[in-house]
């Protein structure tokens, strides 16, 4: 295992422009799965490439183990990757695939079976290894990938999107799999992702990138329940943050906690919404109105109604939803970052 650490880590790919990552300064725990996490854009896999040693920085530095491996090519590094296509020979067997590294390594031949058994016994794919890849699901083709990266027995895993290619079914029990993997074998892993249910359901701590620039560092309760900004705090979720202008600060709220006044605790601020349309989703309604009275009057707002609430809910009716004021945020709106609670005047 090994602490990965970049200090003031950018990356301009065109004098004049803005650097498609932007001062970076991140230290991993060893042992951790961090995951980078952002949209299309975001920095966040040329981020993972100048740490693989796959892209060179414009400026900063990269340490693994407390060495600066900057200059260093990915070999020399103590890195295995695993790509979004999984990069597999077609025309090698699973077992050839695997043992790939351990030649180009030099490691000597009598070590090879060893290390490969050792490998797939991890992941469960012993019995696949006379196949060719084009025999493989997708969800084989990505262990096999795994395997092939840790049977050199690196200090830090790096993944791209290794998920990106599955069906959601396979992509969830995929998610566990690797998970599982994890804890099993302990090693430093970073995780990139544009999806934030994998983001959450793995990562122990969650890097959220925008624009090559680093938002939040934190667990996934705190980077969802205590968002450093409005980006964050927009980013994450489905439905988003509620965000409300009041004066010079946005109150924002998570939809789930926009209940029925039954549902709601105390002490809260109520709402009187009209109803604008109601989807059914089996574990929760999701419930889209507009505010009919007060300081908000007009603005739209989202709720995520349990399953467990059995009211009645009808398009067109006037409902009084509830927040608790433990779950309001405030932000400031001139540059959108995290401030101070305040009394509001909400009528």
């Amino acid at each position: 295992m090994a602490v990965v650490e970049t200090r003031g880590l950018t990356k301009v790919f065109k004098h004049g422009e803005a650097g498609a990552v932007n001062d970076v300064d991140l230290l991993t725990q060893e042992g951790e799965f961090m995951v980078f996490l952002g949209p299309s854009g975001s920095g966040k896999t040329t981020l993972l490439r100048m740490i693989a040693g796959l892209e060179e920085p414009t400026r900063g530095d990269v340490l693994i183990a407390g060495r600066v491996v900057t200059q260093l090519a990915p070999r020399d590094r103590r890195i295995a990757m695993v790509f979004q296509s999984y990069a597999l020979y077609p025309h090698l067997s699973v077992y050839k695939n695997i043992a790939f590294p351990l030649r180009a390594q030099g490691v000597p031949k009598d070590q090879h079976r060893q290390k490969v058994e050792w490998a797939c016994g991890l992941l469960g794919i012993g019995d696949l290894l006379a196949r060719k890849p084009r025999e493989l699901s997708g969800g084989e083709r990505q262990r096999v990938a795994l395997a092939r990266a840790i049977v050199r027995e690196p200090a830090v895993f790096l993944l791209d999107e290794p998920l990106s290619n599955l069906d959601a079914k396979l992509r969830a029990s995929a998610r566990e799999e690797l998970t599982q993997f994890h804890k099993r074998v302990g090693t430093t892993t970073i995780y990139v992702t544009h999806d934030q249910v994998e983001a959450m359901a793995m990562g122990d701590r969650i890097v959220v990138l925008d624009k090559g620039i680093v938002r939040q560092v934190g667990s996934p309760r705190e980077v969802y329940d205590d968002p450093a900004d409005t980006f964050v705090a927009t980013f994450l979720g489905a439905p988003p943050m509620l965000l409300m202008d009041h004066g010079d600060v946005l109150v924002g709220f998570r939809p789930e906690t926009l209940l029925p006044q039954a549902l709601a605790e105390t002490p809260a601020v109520t709402l009187s919404v009209r109803v604008t349309g109601v989807e059914y989703l089996g574990s929760e309604r999701i419930l889209y109105a507009l505010i009919e009275r007060g300081r908000f009057a007009g603005q739209k707002v989202i709720a995520r109604l349990p399953a467990i609430y059995q009211g009645a809910v009808t398009e067109g009716e006037v409902e009084d939803l509830s927040v608790a004021i433990r779950h309001l945020r405030f932000f400031a709106k001139a540059d959108g970052k995290r401030t101070e609670p305040r009394e509001l005047a909400w009528e």
